[in-house]
């Protein structure tokens, strides 16, 4: 009886606790974020980006596009990411053992044909099949790779392989870049700093009921589902109050794996992408920055708040639960790969803060709050419960939740304002309202099938998504 005592005060106090902390490290974050968010954008509003556009001496770049299948969209993707603003910039589709007829329409609408290309294979890759570049000289930036199937890390080690750039920008063929997104990217690199800068990432938006016109976002709209503004909200909480604070801090273990820029030297030391995990895009940043600290070479992850890329998110429930189920699985793969990091001084920063928050907070959190709930289950079952603690704990919870989602939401609007149409923002406050009641316990779901699924034999099930096409809902 005693030790049961002991038992519930035990979980009761580590409940406490644990939840405290998140709510005290949300916080800050969310406080750090919010004012370098404001800062930046006060700061770069009115910064001129011509010099790097037209300059001759601008630093070349290649656009390493995987592309799986993705037959509906590949053409208009394509003539996006053909019509950048940049001068010196190329397009390289890797087409990944696709399956319909994806590399059919890129021949057929670009007029491309079979070349003799270099292949320097610092990485190894699935065979390639062949390269093609356009007859018509309209399309001399846009180059293909055809290979056998090997998944998206293997896709991009192939990207790698061929280029020969100072900077390689690697972003998910389905996605769709605003006209200056590369100069916005660049910019960082080119910032004289004690450190070197190694990667930069951007603000992911979702296109989904947005109107596109010949590769081009003509107008952003609300999405009509439900499903899809949750996954708003979730992106504004994300990288406007999570992201923004870490590259501050420079303290971040991810750059979004729908676009990223990345220094193409350091990558290929590096080792490139990890093609046995299914979150390489957490596992290339985690691994660069163990790469420099091994060197002791000073190095900065930077962070840009501009909505710069738009993506088709998943519009029903079964497409997102396999989509966050991945994502669980890659989190526990990285950290779980790079663990010797876990409170080791060596690796300063990286091993005695980022590793640490990303185990408890990202990693085990979801657990915690599931053995939570069962915990609360159980007490209520036995009739234990002290409703006044208990409903006090759900109410500031609740509140914190909300209030957390309206600082994005609020951020949002006194910057970018990207939803800028009567009863839109109003809409996303609907939605923070009863967020915490529906999709939340869905992403708990999601992320306890990730981890039974990786502790079994589906932990290298990646989990395809069915295209609609860009703009629709």
């Amino acid at each position: 009886m005693i030790s049961t005592v002991y038992t519930f005060l035990f979980l009761y106090y580590f409940f406490l606790i644990f939840s405290a902390i998140v709510i005290a490290s949300y916080i800050i974050l969310g406080v750090i974020s919010t004012f370098e968010t404001i800062s930046y954008f006060r700061k770069n509003s009115f910064v001129s980006y011509k010099s790097i556009l037209s300059s001759p001496f601008s630093p070349s770049i290649s656009i390493l596009a995987p592309c799986y299948n993705e037959g509906l969209n590949i053409v208009e993707n394509v003539r996006s990411l053909m019509s950048l603003h940049y001068v010196n910039y190329q397009v390289v589709i890797i087409n990944d053992g696709s399956k319909d007829d994806s590399i059919e329409k890129l021949i057929k609408v670009y007029n491309l044909e079979t070349v003799k290309y270099p292949i320097n294979p610092r990485i190894e890759t699935k065979q390639i099949r062949g390269i093609y570049k356009s007859k018509n000289p309209v399309f001399e930036k846009l180059i293909v790779i055809d290979k056998e199937n090997g998944g998206k890390a293997d896709a991009l080690n192939a990207g790698l392989n061929f280029s020969n750039s100072d900077f390689v920008a690697c972003i998910d063929v389905d996605c769709m870049l605003t006209e200056d997104a590369l100069q916005k990217m660049l910019k960082p690199f080119l910032e004289r700093t004690d450190k070197k800068v190694i990667a930069t990432g951007g603000v992911i938006r979702i296109a989904n009921n947005c109107r596109i016109e010949n590769g081009k976002l003509m107008e952003v709209n609300m999405p009509k589902k439900l499903i899809e503004r949750y996954q708003i909200l979730e992106y504004l909480r994300s990288f406007l109050l999570g992201r923004m604070a870490w590259s501050r801090l420079n303290g971040l273990l991810i750059i979004s794996g729908a676009f990223g820029m990345f220094d193409r030297r350091v990558m290929i030391d590096a080792g490139g992408y990890d093609t046995k995990t299914v979150g390489e895009d957490m596992e290339i940043i985690v691994r660069m920055r163990k790469f420099m600290e091994d060197n002791k070479r000073k190095y900065k992850i930077a962070y840009i708040p501009d909505p710069l890329c738009w993506t088709e998110a998943p519009d029903n429930f079964k497409t997102l639960q396999l989509q966050r189920n991945r994502w669980a699985r890659g989190t526990i793969e990285t950290l779980r790969k790079h663990r010797k990091l876990f409170m080791n001084p060596k690796y300063g920063y990286l091993g005695m803060i980022s590793y640490p928050y990303w185990l408890v907070y990202e990693r085990l959190a979801p657990i915690v709050e599931v053995i939570g709930l069962l915990f609360l289950g159980y007490l209520y079952y036995i009739d234990a419960i002290n409703w006044i603690i208990a409903l006090s704990f759900i109410v500031v919870a609740y509140l914190f939740s909300i209030s957390f989602s309206m600082a994005a939401i609020l951020s949002e609007e006194l910057t970018y304002r990207q939803y800028p149409k009567k009863g839109d923002a109003f809409k996303l406050l609907v939605v923070a309202l009863i967020e915490p009641f529906t999709f939340h316990l869905f992403t708990l779901y999601a992320a306890l099938r990730g981890n039974l699924d990786y502790y079994t034999n589906k932990r290298s099930k990646w989990g395809e998504m069915v295209r609609k096409g860009m703009g629709s809902s």
